[in-house]
This record gives C-alpha cells, sequence and structure tokens, in this order.
C-alpha cells in the first residue's frame, strides 16, 4: 500500500513574504500542497495547486486580526495539515499556532528584510512552532545553544537565506 503524500499547508502574506514562499516550492517535492495567503491575485502563481484566502490584518486592527483569525482556523480545520510552514507574516503566526493543536508540525521561516532584529510575528511564533529559523547568521544561534538555553530564552536556528 502506497503511503499517502503529507498535507502541506503553506502560509504567507502578501509581498516579500510570499515572494520567500515561492522560493521554498522545490522542498514540496512529493506534497500535497494547499497555499494560504491574503492576496487572491496569487492564485496563478500555484496553480493547480489550491489557495485559500483570507482577510489581511495588522495589530493595529483589532476587528481584521479576529476576522483574519477565524478564517485561518477555518482553513487549517478544512485542510488538516501534517505540517504547516510559513515566512510570515500574521497569518503565518494564527496557522502555526491552530495547527499545533491539531497535531501539526510547524515550521517558521522568518523574513529576510528582518536583519537587525526577529520579526514581532517571529518572536511570537518562534515559541509556538517545532522549528523556527531566521536567514541571518547573526540572529540564529546552533541547535546545541538552543537546546541549553530552553524556551525561556529560545532563538531560531539559521541554516542559510531563501533569497
Amino acid at each position: 500500500m502506497k503511503e499517502a503524500a503529507p498535507r502541506v499547508l503553506a502560509v504567507a502574506s502578501g509581498g516579500g513574504h510570499w515572494v520567500q514562499l515561492m522560493r521554498l516550492r522545490p522542498a514540496f517535492e512529493g506534497c500535497e500542497v494547499v497555499f494560504l495567503t491574503t492576496e487572491a491575485g496569487y492564485a496563478a502563481d500555484v496553480a493547480p495547486a489550491r489557495l485559500i484566502v483570507v482577510p489581511d490584518a495588522n495589530r493595529w486592527n483589532k476587528v481584521a486580526v479576529a476576522r483574519m483569525f477565524l478564517a485561518v482556523l477555518w482553513a487549517v480545520v478544512r485542510v488538516r495539515p501534517d505540517v504547516v510552514v510559513t515566512t510570515g507574516a500574521a497569518p503565518g503566526y494564527a496557522a502555526i499556532r491552530f495547527a499545533k493543536l491539531l497535531g501539526a508540525r510547524t515550521m517558521w521561516i522568518d523574513s529576510i528584510a528582518n536583519s537587525e532584529e526577529l520579526s514581532m510575528s517571529g518572536r511570537m511564533a518562534g515559541k509556538h512552532a517545532h522549528e523556527w529559523l531566521t536567514q541571518w547568521e547573526h540572529l540564529g544561534v546552533s541547535g546545541e545553544a538552543r537546546t541549553r538555553r530552553g524556551d525561556q530564552e529560545r532563538a531560531p536556528r539559521f541554516e542559510g537565506a531563501v533569497l
């Protein structure tokens, strides 16, 4: 009997987050991938894969954040991913939180744009993601150091840049 392909929910906000997620597409080969974003216009980028669009939101509009969180929750429940991979921002954070509750493995890849410090979403999501990566060597720590530091001072790992 052939084993089912892992179901991946690949999540990114628009703009640079989306560009970085698209650069990761070769890593999803052999998987059943569903993409989630805030921009309906990205459907052509992932066809024939499925694209779920959720409302865009930022921390200054609490109503929009609540709508976005509910839409992401609904998407995670419908997709039932085995793995969530996200390059940020807010929809990726929400997806990690909800998918982990359902038993999915999760990975946050902080944006290359955050060269001086980790993104706010990344700092929030990193505490909950199974894997937390940065694209800047000086912002990451080795796996051994991560283990010694414990969850209180958890930091992302550097494995290279997507761009």
